[in-house]
């Protein structure tokens, strides 16, 4: 098994109208892309209309693509923003809609917010150990102060460059060590 058979997805963690993470996603592929060691794709979440989990009985369309799609993937890098010091509800339901299709597969977190987006993703982490998905120790954090132009503008510092390499190193070689288990 070569580097190159790896999918990685790399999930928007928000839904909600002016979000920045389609930004950071961008960034972080246009660094993922460059390294040609995996084929790497943006997920938006929001693209699989997902009902709230609980009020429905699970036949929309939406759900049974949304894990297929994951279903399809190796790995994940999640973009996690900070809500009230977790991540956002539009991600935990997402999470909840699927079970095996997150299984034995790993993920690393670029987190953002007034904190670095930290607490988002500790409690991210809790998550997806309960669905299997080992997580990555580095992790990058930005800053909506300084890595933000009137907290709408993604412009990262530089500085954040070798953690992001550094965490897809991580999650490229546990994804093919999980692959596999599966």
């Amino acid at each position: 098994m070569t580097k190159e058979n790896l999918k990685i997805g790399i999930i928007l963690g928000s839904t909600r109208q002016g979000r920045v993470s389609p930004q950071v996603g961008e960034w972080v592929k246009g660094i993922a892309d460059k390294r040609g060691d995996a084929s790497y794709e943006i997920v938006d979440i929001a693209d699989y209309k997902l009902p709230f989990l609980g009020t429905t009985d699970g036949s929309e369309p939406g759900i049974a693509a949304w894990n297929a799609k994951l279903d399809s993937l190796d790995g994940f890098v999640f973009i996690a923003q900070e809500y009230n010091h977790s991540i956002t509800g539009a991600l935990k339901n997402a999470l909840d809609f699927a079970r095996e299709a997150w299984n034995n597969k790993a993920a690393g977190i670029v987190s953002y917010g007034s904190s670095g987006g930290t607490r988002a993703a500790e409690h991210l982490r809790g998550i997806l150990g309960e669905l299997l998905v080992a997580d990555v120790r580095v992790h990058p954090a930005l800053s909506l102060f300084t890595d933000f132009e009137n907290m709408t503008t993604f412009k990262p510092a530089d500085l954040h460059l070798p953690n992001v390499t550094a965490m897809l190193d991580q999650v490229i070689a546990w994804s093919g060590a999980l692959k596999t288990l599966r």
